[in-house]
Formats: structure tokens, sequence, C-alpha cells
């Protein structure tokens, strides 16, 4: 089962995708994510110029051969564009393997250990009000746990408030809240830490008094405290009970993460921005987290995000794939895939792509009171409809990034 094709696809339909289609002898195709937003064209260039002249010829089946050379024989190692190359060859082979095999993947990975995925929508609101209104429309759409982010007065605009996000034509918000922005440059947001550990125990205390003790709550802080800025908010959020407190500052230094453990017991949940096991190894066997953040896309594959969760589960943490729109709906798939398989799955992030997006990437998983399934078409259940996707040209796009009032560039 030779590969004798690989393409590189790069479309635009709500935002940029980059897309891997590999194709055997046989006539089989497989299909990868290798979206890095913000950076997609980096990846394009890893996987044209170097990657895709070391798979054609090569046997298909051979999975952990093949992430081991392209990991072990660039000698450069890791980083989100490695990684991300990676994850896309070892999605498609995923993809082959299991269209050879008529099944879906969950059951080449072990068989399914649950009826479905517990997902999780973005609910957000520049005031009270207009959040209390994200909450009853995501609960409508059927989510069944809500992460919630809030304006911080005297903040003109700051990470996650959908209502902050630019207008698309007659569609109106994009998406729930799609942070890159096209344009030339990246925008500036502002920011202050102060006036944010100030209000945000008032707004989880709203939540709770209008919503009751039984919604799962969770909470993106984005990275931007210290340690002990970061262990001040998880205490001060205790009363609320929430499901998980994200990347409430840099983890690249577990010693930061101590700190915060020692003064809450909010569990935390780390990774989005980090690419491989090695990444956390020290995190997790410290015990400093409850959930682990990464994507299949930016994490070298279902081979490898395998690994890591697996790792995590000796010390009874669990699962929170990273899903926002910037995870096409071919990675969305497959980690879909290893979330319904594994044991410790947690629960899975899951913001809805665009019309437009559904039409180049068709789909057979399902979103229906508040579980996602990958479906069971033979695969990861997505096809990529090449001539759709050739509509949408890449457009650059940005990332925004944060200032704070006296200039200085902050963590966004």
């Amino acid at each position: 089962m030779r590969i004798t094709k690989a393409e590189v696809v790069v479309t635009s339909p709500d935002r940029n995708f980059t897309t891997l289609k590999l194709t055997t002898e046989d006539g089989i195709t497989g299909l990868g994510d290798a979206t890095l937003n913000g950076r997609e064209l980096a990846v394009v260039s890893y996987l044209r110029d170097h990657v895709v002249p070391m798979l054609i010829d090569r046997d298909a089946a051979r999975i952990e051969d093949t992430w081991q050379l392209l990991y072990r024989g660039a000698y450069w190692r890791r980083g989100p564009v490695t990684m991300a190359a990676i994850a896309a060859v070892d999605i498609a082979l995923w993809d082959i393997k299991a269209k050879a095999a008529g099944m879906p993947l969950y059951q080449l990975l072990g068989g399914a250990s649950r009826e479905g995925l517990m997902a999780y929508g973005h609910a957000s609101g520049k005031d009270l009000p207009e959040l209390f209104d994200s909450i009853r429309e995501h609960q409508e759409q059927g989510y069944r746990s809500i992460r919630v982010q809030t304006g911080v007065p005297g903040l003109k605009s700051i990470y996650g408030i959908a209502s902050n996000a630019r207008l698309d034509g007659d569609q109106g918000v994009r998406y729930d809240h799609e942070p890159a922005q096209r344009g030339a440059l990246p925008a500036q947001e502002d920011w202050d830490t102060r006036s944010y550990l100030r209000h945000v125990p008032t707004v989880f205390e709203a939540v709770r008094n209008e919503f009751g003790p039984e919604l799962p709550l969770l909470h993106d802080a984005h990275h931007r405290m210290t340690p002990i800025q970061a262990a001040q908010l998880g205490k001060s959020l205790e009363p609320y009970d929430l499901f998980w407190l994200e990347d409430c500052t840099p983890a690249e230094n577990p010693e930061a993460l101590r700190l915060v453990r020692q003064h809450t017991t909010t569990p935390l949940a780390i990774g989005e921005v980090f690419n491989s096991l090695w990444d956390y190894q020290q995190i997790i066997r410290e015990q400093l987290i409850d959930y682990v953040r990464s994507a299949v896309t930016h994490t070298g594959g279902i081979s490898h995000l395998r690994k890591l969760v697996e790792y995590a589960a000796q010390y009874q943490i669990r699962s929170g794939f990273h899903g926002p729109t910037d995870i096409s709906p071919v990675g969305m798939a497959a980690q879909m895939h290893l979330g319904l398989a594994i044991h410790n799955f947690g629960i899975q992030e899951y913001m809805q792509h665009g019309a437009r997006t559904n039409a180049v990437f068709q789909q057979s998983f399902t979103f229906e009171d508040g579980l996602l399934h990958p479906g069971d078409q033979p695969g990861i259940g997505v096809d990529l409809d090449v001539d759709e996707a050739g509509k949408y040209p890449y457009e650059q796009a940005y990332l925004p990034y944060n200032r704070l009032a006296d200039g200085t560039v902050h963590d966004w």
C-alpha cells in the first residue's frame, strides 16, 4: 500500500486551513490537519519542501516508523511547525489504515469507551446580560458544559468575547469567537490584570446565582498571569466550583504551577501551546495539572497524543483536547476518535465551524444532546471537496496581541 501522491491544500472558507491529502496506489486517500493559526504558510512550506518528497513510495501502513522518521530524521525536533507537519502525516496515515480495514478509526484504537464525548461551548459577553444570553443560547444548542469569558470594566477589547469579533458581511460574527483577523498586521488589544482579578469572581458568583450549582463551568485565563496572580485567581474562584481553570500562567516553568497548586484546589488545565509529551513530562509526573489541553493537530498526530494521554492516565490526569475553529474538521474528527477510545477522556472543546467550512470538509461526526460522536464511516469520517476548497484562497491573518496601559507588550 504505497503512497503515490501527496498534496498540500490551503483553503480559507471561514478562516485559513492547511490540509495534507495522501493517496495510495490502491486509490485510498487520507486527510491530515496541519493548521497552525496565524502561521499556516510556515507549515505549508515544511510539508511541501521537506516532508512530501520523503513520503512518495513509502508504505502507508508503517505509521509508527514514518512518525519516527519525520521526528528523529529531521534532527531539529519539536516546535509547533514541525509537530503540526508530522501530525498531518500521522492523521492521514491513520485515516488510510482505517479505510483499508473498512472501519471507523476508533475501532482500530481499541473500540469505544463511552457512548459520546461531553463537549463544552464558549459563552461570553461584554457585560452580565450579554453573557447570560450567550449561556442560554449555548444551552439551547445542546451544550451541557459552558466556558465563561467576560469583559472587564475599563478594557475595550480582550480575548474571548464574541461580540468583539469582527463582522463578515451578512453572516454576523463568524463563530462564537474567532480571534484571528484577516489583514496585513495583527490587531492590538488591551489588558489590566488587577482589574481582571477583581472582576472575574463577581462574574462567576452572578452566573452561579442565575444558573445554579449543577452546570459545569470553565474559564480560560490565557497565560496572562504571574504564578502568584494565578494562585490568587484559583483561590478566589473556589466557591464557584469550576470544572477547570485553563492556562492560568505560562506553563513552561513547572515551578510556577507548584506555587499555584499550593494555594488552590481549583482544577487546572494546561497545554494547548505545548507540542510534545516531553513538554508535559514534569508537570504530569508531579501531578501539577488535572487536564492536558493539546490538540492532535499540534502534538504530532494521533500516535503521539495517544502516548501522552496514556502517560497522563497513570496520574489520574484526563484529556481536554483543544478544539476551537482553528482546528479543522479533519483535526476535530481525528481527536474525537481518540477521545472515544481512551479511558481517561475528560471533556472536548467544541466550537462549531461555519457553513462554508462545512461545505469544504464534509463530515460524519454528530453533536446531539451535548455529546459528540465521530460517526461510523470508515476512516476518520471527513472528505475534502478540493473544488470547493479552491474557491477560497489563503488570506493573511494574525492572532491579536496585548499591551498594558503603559504600552508594554503583554501575554495575550
